[in-house]
């Protein structure tokens, strides 16, 4: 099953010299697939990603996600859509500072509106399965960066989406963190079937994806899947 189509999807940003940083681009991403979308600096990663994730809107094209054509959905139906069916992790955390690591993973589910049960519940098992059970009660300056980044996951999990888009999870971490982020990633992806794209420029997390999608002046240039071992 395809969770994400692209057809003939263009961004454009007008200035003196118009930048068309996402040029026809044609993908379709299938449940369960863990994918980097890599390219040098300025070759429309980013932009690809928060177009599939509904923060950006193409100039031309079409994003259908889990069947639902999002290019043609109002600012506030586009935003319920994230809230039930997108997860996200940014490079720079985005963590809420005055909450904890729990309340920032079940703020989410407030937004849903979900039972408190379901919400506890939910948190306890997710920051568990990130290695951080122990550390619920503690705010993200209490946390190392390696820490808050899996809250992040845990978070952008919460809502149990159709999919997580992570632009950059990595840029901020070092070997070990890296390392420890992608094994987790990788076991929610096997274990629970979790789909992953990524935009990074980081070998560490090309080499753990299943498929590279390679970018150059906003045009798939490259579309690699890889045998499993």
């Amino acid at each position: 099953m395809n969770v994400i189509e692209t057809y003939h999807l263009h961004k454009i940003y007008e200035g003196v010299v118009p930048v068309h940083a996402v040029n026809n681009v044609n993908l379709c991403i299938t449940a369960g697939e863990f994918t980097a979308i890599v390219g040098p600096s300025g070759s429309g990663k980013t932009t690809l990603l928060n177009i599939i994730g509904g923060l950006d809107r193409p100039t031309e094209g079409k994003v259908i996600v889990n069947q639902t054509d999002i290019s043609r959905l109002s600012n506030n139906q586009l935003i319920d859509f994230r809230l039930h069916h997108i997860g996200f992790v940014f490079q720079a955390y985005n963590l809420i500072p005055v909450l904890t690591a729990a309340e920032n993973v079940e703020f989410v589910m407030l937004l849903q509106k979900r039972p408190k049960a379901e919400r506890e519940a939910r948190v306890q098992e997710l920051l568990e399965a990130v290695g951080l059970g122990e550390h619920l009660r503690r705010r993200p300056s209490q946390l190392s960066g390696g820490q808050q980044q899996r809250v992040a996951v845990a978070r952008a999990l919460a809502s149990k989406p159709t999919f997580v888009l992570a632009d950059e999870p990595t840029a901020n971490l070092d070997s070990k963190s890296t390392a420890n982020l992608l094994d987790i990633m990788a076991e929610l992806n096997e274990k629970e079937g979790t789909t992953f794209v990524f935009s990074t420029h980081d070998q560490r997390v090309i080499d753990r994806a299943r498929r590279v999608i390679t970018l150059e002046d906003g045009m798939v240039v490259k579309d690699v899947l890889k045998e499993r071992v």
